[in-house]
């Protein structure tokens, strides 16, 4: 069996968020697991770091790839990412998931298209979506 190469990652640079939610590695993991089953990815394992005085790591291993997240939490600043390997699962699909927990003031992002050749950079299509 032979498997496409194509796949999307999405990056997104927040800033704004209250000090609390990115101070949680426990918050955060159990949020990003619910991002990523969101957007139909298998989730694999997680690994998580809350660092001291503040800040958290989370890793999402996916059977398509990855969600990743690293915080500042004194500086209300968060990076996320999410690459997902195929045609099948939406990376955009966990990072708006994400930034409806997250709601930052401001989002700053980039959709790479990857394993076609040359890298290709684009506007992401960010949605609003309202967590129920």
């Amino acid at each position: 069996m032979e498997y496409s190469t194509f796949g999307r990652h999405v990056a997104v640079d927040t800033w704004g968020v209250d000090f609390d939610l990115l101070n949680s590695a426990e918050f955060l993991q159990s949020h990003m697991v619910e991002a990523a089953e969101a957007c139909g990815a298998t989730v694999l394992s997680v690994q998580a770091k809350q660092f001291e005085p503040q800040g958290a790591t989370v890793l999402v291993l996916l059977s398509e790839s990855h969600l990743s997240i690293h915080t500042y939490p004194e500086r209300g600043f968060a990076a996320l990412d999410c690459y997902t390997c195929g045609e099948t699962v939406d990376p955009q699909l966990a990072i708006d998931y994400m930034l409806a927990v997250l709601k930052p003031k401001q989002a700053y992002a980039k959709k790479l298209v990857r394993g076609m050749g040359e890298l290709q950079v684009e506007e992401p299509k960010m949605k609003q979506i309202e967590l129920v």
